[in-house]
Formats: C-alpha cells, sequence, structure tokens
C-alpha cells in the first residue's frame, strides 16, 4: 500500500483479495502495510489491484513459499522478545547445555552465559535422542528449573517441543520454542506453532535443503505466527570429520532469499567442541542475526552431547571474539 494509505482503503483491497479466493496476510511496517494474498493458481492480473485506490504496487511472488520470501517484506523481520531484538544490529548470543540435568547445573550455566553478556538460555527438557536408552529429558520438571535459573540470571529462555501436545506445556515456561531437525517437517506441529503466539526457532533438518527449511517456516506463518528464526545447524553429508558439515553458506543465502533472522549453531554443526570457535566465527561474520552455543560447567560429566559443548572458558573466549568480529562489520554482541 501507498505510504499514508487510509485504513479503509486497505480494508477495500483486502475484502477484494477475499473475494477473488486470497487468504490475506498483513504486515505494517513503519511506513508502508503489505498485503500478502495466497490462494488461487488462476490467472489474474496484477494492474487490476495496483488502480485500486491506496495500491502502490502489486507483484507475484513467484517462489513456492509465499510469507517467508523476502518479497513479502524486504526491510526484513525483527523479532521482539521484551528487549531482546533478533534480526537488528545485534547478534544475539543464546547458550547452555544440550539437555537440564539438575537445579545446581542450570544455575551453574545461567550464570556464565549471563556473566559473558548473552541473552538467552537454551536448554532441552525433552530430548529427541537417536538411541531410545539415552537420556530422554526431565520434563516439566526440567522446564520449571530453567525457569527459575534464568528468571534469575535476567535471561530469555529457549527449549525444544518435540510433539504437539506438548505446545501448551512449553509457552508457559520457554519465551521462544524450538523445533530441532528431525521435526523439520513435522507438519502437524508446524500447523499447530503457527496457532501458537510466540517465537519459532526453526532448525533446518538433518538433510533438507533451504528451499525445505523455507517452506516449514511457511507452514508456521500460515497459521499466523510471522515470529519465526531460521537455524542454520549443519546438513549429513559423506563427510565423517565432523558431525555435520556446517552450511555456512546457506546463511547469506537465506537473507537473500527470506525476511526472517537467521542464527546458527556451530555444536551440533560440528560435534566437536574444538571446531565450535572457528565456526561460530565465520557464522558472525558470515551474517548471522544470533548464535546458538552448547556450555556446560563440566561437558565431560554432561548427560548429552559432551563432546561440542564447550567449557566456561571457552564460551568467555567466543563472546570476546563474537564481539569483536561483529564490531568489524558494524555489529554488536
Amino acid at each position: 500500500m501507498q505510504e499514508g494509505a487510509t485504513e479503509p482503503q486497505t480494508e477495500f483491497v483486502i475484502e477484494r483479495l477475499v473475494s477473488m479466493g486470497f487468504t490475506v496476510h498483513r504486515s505494517t511496517g513503519v511506513r508502508h502495510t503489505l498485503l500478502g494474498g495466497v490462494g488461487p493458481q488462476d490467472d489474474f492480473d496484477p494492474l487490476a489491484l495496483e488502480a485500486l485506490d491506496g495500491v502502490k504496487e502489486c507483484h507475484r511472488i513467484v517462489s513456492p513459499y509465499k510469507l517467508a520470501s523476502r518479497s513479502f517484506k524486504p526491510g526484513g523481520t525483527i523479532v521482539k522478545i521484551g528487549e531482546v531484538e533478533i534480526g537488528g544490529s545485534r547478534v544475539v548470543s543464546m547458550a547452555g547445555p544440550c539437555s537440564v540435568e539438575s537445579e545446581s547445573q542450570m544455575e551453574a550455566c545461567a550464570s556464565i552465559v549471563a556473566g559473558t553478556g548473552a541473552q538467552v538460555i537454551r536448554g532441552g527438557a525433552f530430548k529427541p535422542r537417536s538411541s531410545p536408552y539415552s537420556f530422554q529429558g526431565m520434563g516439566e520438571e526440567g522446564l520449571q528449573i530453567m525457569r527459575r535459573a534464568a528468571d534469575r540470571h535476567g535471561l530469555l529462555v529457549v527449549s525444544e517441543v518435540m510433539d504437539q501436545m506438548q505446545i501448551p506445556l512449553l509457552l508457559q515456561y520457554a519465551d521462544i520454542l524450538q523445533v530441532g531437525a528431525r521435526n523439520m517437517q513435522n507438519f502437524n506441529l508446524l500447523r499447530e506453532l503457527g496457532k501458537a503466539r510466540k517465537p519459532v526457532l526453526l532448525k533446518r533438518g538433518i538433510a533438507a535443503t533451504i528451499e525445505e527449511l523455507l517452506l516449514s517456516a511457511e507452514y508456521i506463518m500460515s497459521g499466523g505466527n510471522y515470529e519465526v528464526i531460521l537455524c542454520e545447524r549443519g546438513i549429513r553429508t559423506f563427510e565423517t570429520s565432523t558431525r555435520n558439515t556446517m552450511d555456512i553458506a546457506a546463511i547469506p543465502v537465506l537473507k537473500r532469499l527470506s525476511h526472517l533472522p537467521v542464527v546458527a549453531d556451530p555444536s551440533h554443526g560440528t560435534g566437536k567442541r574444538e571446531y565450535v570457535l572457528p565456526m561460530a566465527r565465520a557464522a558472525v561474520a558470515a551474517g548471522a542475526d544470533g548464535l546458538l552455543v552448547e556450555v556446560h560447567p563440566d561437558p565431560d560429566h554432561a548427560a548429552s552431547d559432551g563432546a561440542q559443548t564447550l567449557r566456561p572458558e571457552q564460551f568467555t573466549q567466543l563472546m570476546q571474539q563474537a564481539n569483536a568480529i561483529a564490531a568489524a562489520i558494524g555489529r554488536t554482541v
């Protein structure tokens, strides 16, 4: 819509689109309102819509993902949670253990995370493990422990949701709901998260293409939840030196194709703690809006993923290095 278009003009255009069979998604920016129409495959003339009062221009979005496309919101999306903005000038740091193990463990982790200037603590209360005999998480008790530790240290909470039945529980304790790589194409879960009104951190699937990741984001956004954060966490290739192959190139590609914020997870991306720092540095340099890193006070005795988890002094070093690189490209940590 044109800058200064009136609300009646906007509503008239919405009604016209609906009458043509479109589902309309509205995005209101500082200067302009964008209307995204998703629906009919039949041919229609965009010029007919441009002729309506208040319309600045009308374009077809030819990509299969309409709402996640950069065309839908050229200025980019900033996900705001309290005073934390993901997608702005600051590179947001999210860190914590792979899984919640105890009150003392999470208190120590929260102290480490907050002490370095990070904004979000991560931790799994429900863990999707490859083996049914591995530690599966503490469930609601783990969420309660993490929430208390986060509140004591002024941190936000991100934690994984594995099933749509868990969404109401996660909404009580987490500020950001994480969809793990194994659930990236769990479309029933994605549809339900589209009804939620909290940000969703969507991880790239183990062997997913960038287009498949954006289409999964589209499932969430089509339900009305536009606060989606994409996460590059490495993909499975034939290489065996690392747990996964960290696709740093995916970060600028996603930033070009989509308006959604992009964070990087070098812990899962490599699977080995000695590679986490260099890949985190590379991710910040490539334009990532945030880092998702595993840190534990005693990673050698962690209940899960100890090999890729940083020691406290390593995480402090990472934050210092990330801050220096962010400053070099005009951002802060």
